[in-house]
């Protein structure tokens, strides 16, 4: 909990964390009346899958550019610019009158949190080099604990009865809050360094660190939305504990991020995101055990496992020798990603045609090949 305390006894470390928090505040609150929407404009589910799609391709728009946007302009006032572009567009998807215009205002919102992205995390891994400290994960816990606010929001929604003023009380809070704090990070720049000519040296830990950063959060995402079914279908859990397993995921993946830096001081990123992966592969084996007391800690397991390894490749990704830290945090966000988007639909694919445990087993069998990563990477760093 160190990294914790220095975030919240030092403004200069909070600043940027309630970024992360603020995004998924924003997104959070979006979820939450997703069913309205969908609703309100009498679209169909494979309509608004579509319409989802577009906020997913906004933030990939815009990841080839972030890096050049954030050494132009200065990674602090990109951040702020950032949040504060997330703030507007967020309010865009609930006052869309049709289903396209819909699609419009997620592709912005899309992009406005794709450019914040890249931003708040390129901010962390220069502030961590500049201050010799570590808060990276820490700050990732704030971003899981913006999600538990946006869902302790979602008891507004029946007193207020409005989507719109619901999205208005939130994004006032994360503006004021930033506001408050621009003056911590707004000044920051990334440092500039001379790029290293090309070489299959130079790219190998960059493709390492995206494979583990696709498979780990794509795993997240799969988690995410096959936990309940599974536990209802294989488990043979009762209603009432459908939802267990992903809140023993989400409590352990933010307690995990507030305890990895800490961890990862003493022991290194390499070693850390390798004890994530075995965490990872022993939840799986419970979960695999179809027992609905064993599958439930599973699930917990992997949330204690999953939690470090994205934090810490973004780090170790911000610190590639011959790499500004903005391109290389853009190419691990970038294939993270689609990890997280592409994963769900291929786990629903293999659940439709084989079984949902065959899912599950190809989840354990990604957990080892993030085991084997982390070994070449340590060769490769020794």
């Amino acid at each position: 909990m160190k990294s914790l305390r220095l975030i919240l006894g030092n403004a200069r470390y909070f600043g940027p964390s309630w970024v992360f928090a603020s995004i998924n505040i924003l997104f959070g609150t979006w979820a939450i009346y997703i069913p309205t929407v969908k609703d309100a404009l009498e679209i169909s589910k494979s309509e608004l899958g579509i319409a989802i799609f577009f906020l997913a391709l906004g933030v990939f728009t815009v990841f080839p550019f972030a890096s050049g946007i954030v050494n132009k302009v200065g990674v602090g006032k990109v951040t702020f610019y950032g949040v504060m572009m997330s703030c507007t567009a967020a309010m865009l998807p609930l006052l869309a009158p049709d289903y396209y215009v819909l699609m419009v205002a997620l592709f912005l919102f899309g992009a406005a949190n794709g450019i914040t992205d890249i931003a708040m995390n390129t901010l962390v891994t220069e502030i961590e080099k500049k201050d010799k400290v570590k808060f990276m994960a820490a700050s990732h816990g704030f971003f899981s604990l913006g999600g538990v606010l946006a869902g302790l929001g979602s008891f507004l929604i029946g007193p207020l009865s409005n989507p719109v003023l619901h999205m208005s009380l939130a994004v006032l809070l994360v503006v004021l809050v930033n506001i408050k704090f621009r003056s911590q990070y707004f000044s920051e720049i990334a440092e500039q360094i001379e790029n290293e000519p090309f070489s299959l040296g130079l790219l190998k830990p960059l493709l390492l660190l995206g494979l583990i950063s696709f498979i780990a959060m794509g795993s997240e995402g799969a988690i995410v939305d096959w936990s309940g079914l599974y536990l209802k279908e294989v488990a043979l859990a009762p209603e009432a504990l459908w939802g267990i397993g992903f809140l023993g995921f989400q409590i352990t993946m933010t307690l995990g991020r507030f305890l990895g830096d800490g961890i990862s001081d003493k022991i290194g990123s390499v070693k850390i995101v390798a004890l994530g992966a075995v965490f990872a592969i022993l939840g799986y084996f419970l979960v695999l055990s179809s027992d609905m007391t064993l599958s439930i800690i599973g699930f917990t397991l992997n949330g204690l496992g999953f939690s470090v390894m994205v934090p810490e490749v973004f780090r170790i990704g911000g610190n590639v020798k011959g790499i500004e830290s903005s391109k290389g945090i853009a190419f691990i966000a970038g294939t993270g990603y689609a990890g997280f988007l592409c994963a769900p639909p291929i786990l629903g694919f293999l659940a439709e045609n084989y079984s949902l445990t065959r899912s599950f087993v190809v989840l354990l069998v990604c957990a080892f090949l993030i085991l084997l990563f982390t070994l070449l990477l340590k060769r490769r760093k020794a």
